[in-house]
């Protein structure tokens, strides 16, 4: 008797709890994530909106939600609006912290104080892009402090008009996201490089290898799953580019809505309580995402695959 017990306790599977510990992810996914996602496709074939009191639907009217946003000359402008911007903080944005990344992770430099350092470029990313947005319009402003110190140096004669001129707001933009993501950024690259093995750069070096060889043929092949993944969750972030333009632009995108992105054009619909709309233009840039996002990863790691 005391021999079946000691089997029945020796077979016992504990592959149960696992499912039991991953069940709050997938409850709160569910709850938090999924249904509010099925749910925007599912509105998005329903006129539904509110003129004044007035509440009009919810009424099925099929794709013709998306029909209005296909026609509609502006969103092709604010999708390119927000491309342009978020290409011009992100080609800098991957240089300079590919840079600091090798710099900081060489064994052959040995950077004193990189504690220091790494904490100081991650701290932009910790404050809020409201605050971020706040300061830059006020430091950019007409009568802001970059005005007064270029006039008082006499290198401009009258206050420039950074958040008139669509080049100077655009880059204002590209710059505090520059700003506040190229510390994560760099941490995530110095990550995937102190993972390499240090015996295949000494074996470079002894082999008379330059610096740039080494950067181009071990440690940017080897890095490529981190760099396509930094990739894909900015361009993620790109796409959904909302707070910095529309606080420093008031939310009108200007000049002329050259800094209107999707998502403020999404916000527009929300705050008219044109719910139908607002979720065809959500399934839209749900599906832009997921094609560049595809595009992206099959394109980068086709090649990292075939060199393996």
């Amino acid at each position: 008797m005391l021999n079946k017990t000691l089997r029945k306790k020796k077979f016992i599977s504990y592959s149960k709890w696992g499912y039991l510990f991953l069940a709050p992810f997938f409850i709160i996914y569910t709850i938090f994530a999924l249904i509010p996602l099925l749910s925007t496709f599912y509105n998005s074939f329903f006129e539904n909106y509110r003129v004044g009191l007035t509440q009009v639907g919810p009424t099925f009217i099929g794709l013709d939600n998306y029909k209005e946003i296909l026609t509609n000359a502006g969103v092709p402008k604010y999708a390119m609006n927000t491309l342009i911007m978020w290409l011009l903080g992100f080609v800098p944005q991957i240089v300079v912290s590919l840079l600091l990344s090798v710099w900081f992770a060489s064994s052959a430099l040995k950077i004193k104080g990189q504690s220091f350092f790494k904490t100081v470029i991650y701290l932009p990313n910790l404050i809020m892009a409201a605050a971020f947005s706040m300061l830059f319009f006020t430091l950019f402003s007409d009568a802001g402090p970059i005005n007064s110190i270029l006039t008082s140096a006499g290198l401009i004669n009258e206050p420039i008009r950074y958040l008139s001129m669509t080049n100077t707001s655009r880059g204002l933009i590209a710059l505090m996201n520059f700003l506040m993501w190229y510390g994560n950024t760099t941490i995530l690259l110095m990550a995937g490089i102190l993972g390499i093995d240090e015996s295949l750069f000494e074996a470079a070096r002894m082999d008379g290898a330059t610096s740039g060889q080494i950067f181009s043929k071990i440690i940017i092949p080897l890095l490529i799953p981190i760099l396509v993944f930094v990739m894909i969750t900015s361009l993620i972030g790109g796409i959904q580019m909302f707070d910095v333009p529309q606080i420093l632009t008031k939310g009108d995108g200007l000049p002329n809505r050259t800094t209107m992105t999707l998502i403020m054009y999404l916000n527009k619909h929300l705050f008219s309580r044109n719910f139908g709309l607002a979720g065809a233009v959500s399934v839209m840039i749900f599906l832009i995402t997921a094609v560049l996002s595809f595009i992206v990863y099959n394109f980068s790691m086709k090649s990292y695959y075939a060199d393996k």
